[in-house]
C-alpha cells in the first residue's frame, strides 16, 4: 500500500482560506488599472463588468483567484486593462465590502455606485419605487386598531 505523503484531503484544503479575515492594506488603482462592478458571472472564469469610466468589459479572472476568491454580481473589483483589447480586462483583486465602502468614502468610486446590491445589472431609474413594499400608518390609525 502506498504511503501517505500529504497532510490531508480536500476538506483541509478548503479550510485554508480562513486566515483571510485579518485586515489587509487598501490597494488603490495605478496606471493601466480601473475599478469595476461585476454585472454578471459568465462561467469559465469570466465575468461582465461595468468599469467606472463607463465602459462595459468582459473580464477574465486570473488563475491565482480562480476557485479561491469567490466573485458574485455586484462586487467591486480592480481590473487590469489591456493595451491591445479595450473591451476586455483581467480581474486583479476583489474588494471586501468594508474596503469598497472606504473607496467610496475616499472619493475613488463615484457616489452613484451601489455597493450593497447583489445584482448590479439592469439598475434603471424606474426600478427605484419597486422597493416600497411597506405601509405607513398614522398615529390615529393605530389608536383605532
Amino acid at each position: 500500500m502506498p504511503k501517505n505523503k500529504g497532510k490531508g484531503g480536500k476538506n483541509r484544503k478548503r479550510g485554508k482560506n480562513e486566515a483571510d479575515d485579518e485586515k489587509r492594506e487598501l490597494v488603490f488603482k495605478e496606471d493601466g488599472q480601473e475599478y469595476a462592478q461585476v454585472l454578471r458571472m459568465l462561467g469559465n472564469g469570466r465575468c461582465e463588468t461595468m468599469c467606472i469610466d463607463g465602459t462595459k468589459r468582459l473580464c477574465h479572472i486570473r488563475g491565482k483567484m480562480h476557485k479561491k476568491v469567490w466573485i458574485a454580481a455586484g462586487d467591486i473589483v480592480l481590473v487590469g486593462l489591456r493595451d491591445y483589447q479595450d473591451d476586455k480586462a483581467d480581474v486583479i483583486l476583489k474588494y471586501m465590502p468594508d474596503e469598497a465602502r472606504l473607496l467610496k468614502a475616499y472619493g475613488e468610486l463615484p457616489e452613484s455606485t451601489r455597493l450593497n446590491e447583489g445584482i448590479a445589472g439592469g439598475l434603471d431609474e424606474e426600478d427605484e419605487g419597486a422597493g416600497d413594499d411597506y405601509i405607513e400608518f398614522e398615529d390615529e390609525d393605530i389608536d383605532k386598531i
